[in-house]
């Protein structure tokens, strides 16, 4: 039977590695000789705490920290985040200081403002989010909790090209659709959290790394058992979604041998400034984010006429082009081209713009 792969271009749940998927499917009904599916065995036994531990270690291995370094599994995506970083680390009579990029980066401020106070000294939401602070633009006060800042936009198409300057203060990120598309300077961070589903893996998981020395920051709150990060260090608490650990764990390892952080970047630069250079052309497409600003992972852009887009994300399915339009909250297309994004698909959306601006 042959199956039918479209160009996959959505901004999550996303595309997957395709030898992921497959040594997935080939294990799918006897993983490591227990005669059932990782989904079937108990997440306290041996061949699931080896999955456990290796994506731990794989992990570790890929941002280059030590074990210091706390790793969890966690449940309720990175909305839940929003709310267990300020009820762990703001005190009642502190501040945080929080960088307002786009519709997640409100999300977490709200979130925030309930357990202490919020500095928010940049936001660009009266040019619609269409760029990250440059260096000096904005300043953070020293007795600050943490930064906290979106790297990347998934709406708006923009991501912060390296860490901000926060002043000496911790960072704190919320990197749910760029982790692992390139190297971080971990000495930096606090704490780092991810929804897996945009470069790791299905949905319904949240990776968070938080270093020893910030955890011992955590406030004295009476925070409720399973939203308080001490309590996942010290233990197994609850039921991980072990499945999608499995999952993880596999791109984990597709990562290492892509050649790791560095030899993804690469790749994804290569993807992104194809395609840039296409919308960039001529004034048929434009893109909506600002040059220095632009997502490498979130390809977002207008034509200029607004009313062919529908006929475009129409025509792109079609010719099997996959999940283009827009964010409902804002329009216009998106090109998705995470780290498990082909060469191809690129070359295959490059090529279909090319046919429609001729054919418009």
């Amino acid at each position: 039977m042959t199956t039918k792969r479209v160009h996959n271009f959505s901004a999550g749940p996303a595309i997957l590695p395709l030898e992921v998927l497959k040594q997935a499917q080939a294990e799918l009904l006897d993983f490591s000789n227990t005669g059932s599916s990782v989904m079937e065995i108990s997440h306290r036994g041996k061949p699931y705490l080896a999955v456990h531990d290796q994506a731990i270690e794989r992990l570790r291995r890929l941002t280059g920290v030590d074990d210091s370094w706390h790793v969890l599994f966690l449940q309720g995506g990175a909305s839940t985040q929003f709310a267990m970083v300020p009820m762990n680390f703001l005190p009642q009579d502190g501040k945080a200081t929080y960088l307002n990029t786009g519709e997640w980066s409100k999300k977490a401020i709200k979130e925030a403002r309930h357990f202490g106070h919020v500095e928010v000294p940049f936001t660009s939401e009266s040019s619609n989010f269409n760029r990250v602070p440059k260096p000096g633009e904005y300043q953070v006060d020293p007795s600050s909790a943490y930064l906290h800042f979106t790297s990347n936009n998934t709406i708006f198409g923009t991501e912060f090209p390296e860490e901000p300057e926060s002043n000496g203060v911790p960072l704190v990120c919320d990197a749910s659709s760029d982790f692992l598309s390139r190297p971080l300077d971990m000495e930096r961070y606090g704490l780092i959290y991810a929804g897996a589903q945009k470069n790791l893996g299905p949905s319904g998981l949240a990776i968070v790394m938080i270093k020893e020395e910030f955890l011992k920051t955590q406030v004295k709150r009476d925070i409720p058992t399973i939203l308080n990060y001490s309590t996942h260090v010290e233990t197994m608490f609850n039921t991980p979604p072990t499945f999608t650990v499995y999952i993880v764990n596999l791109v984990l390892g597709w990562l290492e041998q892509q050649g790791g952080l560095t030899g993804i970047q690469t790749f994804n630069e290569e993807k992104a400034a194809k395609l840039y250079a296409e919308i960039d052309r001529d004034d048929f497409y434009r893109g909506t984010a600002e040059i220095e600003s632009r997502s490498l992972m979130n390809v977002t852009f207008r034509l200029a006429d607004e009313g062919f887009e529908d006929r475009f994300v129409k025509e792109a399915e079609a010719a099997g082009l996959d999940a283009l339009k827009g964010h409902r909250n804002v329009g216009g297309i998106r090109a998705s081209i995470y780290n498990a994004c082909p060469m191809e698909s690129v070359d295959a959306l490059i090529s279909f713009m090319q046919h429609f601006r001729r054919n418009s």
